[in-house]
């Protein structure tokens, strides 16, 4: 037998597989469906800050909201109105009594205002840690990257002064030193970096000539920016790396685990090919243990990190050279 097991934000999870946070973590029947599949945790749909901040009837006066855009805060009325706080909880609650699988909670923010104290209530909830999933835009130009930066940090800092329950945080890859700043985060007390999170992208229709969504889902192709990354990280931080955004297939879910990272995330895959998907990539992981003699996921985390590959220059290049290529 193979052990897939591995440890993820000082839990013992069964296998690298976490179903991350979005609509199909929203009710618990799919969450029993994802456990009976061989997931070996969840991350719930995300709580936003919008709602709680609502809920305690300020946002209509919060900064990051711009009275002049009265579509917006309609939307934000609506939103609340059919997914309140207490909803959320009781929702947790719900998913932790229908799985005996980890259950972390997850707060969509981008501020450090009073709706830390929410956290809290997802702890009271009986959630086994909580995810944050951070992204200050960085297109505002009245904000420069360093206070943008120490926004993070503010928001890592008053989560957890409300809660004992380990926390994640979700971000993107838009710092200007990466590297340098992921492990600054990592020597916060977080318990885990979960790499990348994937944001919707503007596009226009040219025939109706309005604004809409672009690449709802992600790609295989995607799968090479965390991969790329937590190379470079994996000896280099102080928490656990989750990679999340492209991983679609077992390959993707190993070379990630190949690099480093502890556990992997997937979302898209399961919205284009449904909970089954979960069953083929631990199956797939198997397989290719098998075929490379390997008992265990701790025998070959790590083995092609920044760290150990033979040729570690693959993960430095940012332009292309004539021998890396191949297409000259």
């Amino acid at each position: 037998m193979m052990n897939l097991s591995t440890s993820y934000m000082g839990l013992k999870l069964k296998n690298p597989i976490i179903i991350g946070s979005s609509g199909l973590t929203k009710s618990p029947g799919n969450i029993i469906e994802y456990e009976n599949r061989g997931a070996s945790a969840i991350v719930m749909k995300s709580l936003f800050e919008e709602q709680i901040m609502f809920e305690t009837n300020k946002a209509l006066n919060h900064d990051h909201i711009d009275n002049s855009y009265p579509e917006a805060l309609d939307y934000i009325t609506g939103f609340t109105q059919e997914n309140s706080v207490a909803e959320y909880m009781n929702l947790i609650r719900e998913a932790k009594k229908a799985v005996k699988i980890p259950v972390f909670g997850s707060i969509n923010c981008i501020s450090a205002n009073e709706w830390v104290k929410a956290a809290r209530d997802i702890e009271k909830a009986g959630a086994d840690g909580l995810e944050l999933n951070i992204f200050i835009m960085p297109g505002i130009l009245e904000i420069d990257g360093q206070e943008r930066e120490k926004m993070y940090f503010d928001i890592i800092e008053n989560v957890m002064k409300h809660v004992e329950i380990p926390v994640a945080l979700k971000i993107g890859y838009h710092f200007t030193s990466l590297v340098q700043t992921l492990r600054k985060f990592s020597w916060t007390g977080i318990k885990a970096l979960v790499l990348f999170n994937r944001f919707y992208t503007p596009d226009i229709n040219l025939k109706t000539m309005r604004l809409q969504v672009s690449n709802l889902y992600s790609t295989p192709a995607e799968q090479v920016i965390p991969l790329r990354w937590i190379a470079m990280l994996a000896d280099k931080v102080t928490c656990d790396i989750s990679a999340a955004t492209g991983l679609h297939d077992a390959d993707a879910v190993i070379k990630q685990l190949l690099v480093g990272a502890k556990t992997t995330q997937l979302c898209s895959t399961i919205y284009l090919h449904g909970p089954d998907r979960i069953t083929e990539i631990l199956e797939g992981i198997t397989r290719w243990m098998e075929l490379h003699h390997f008992s265990s996921v701790d025998d070959f985390r790590g083995k092609l990190s920044v760290k150990n590959a033979e040729n570690p220059v693959f993960y430095h290049r940012a332009q292309y050279m004539k021998h890396l290529s191949g297409t000259e």
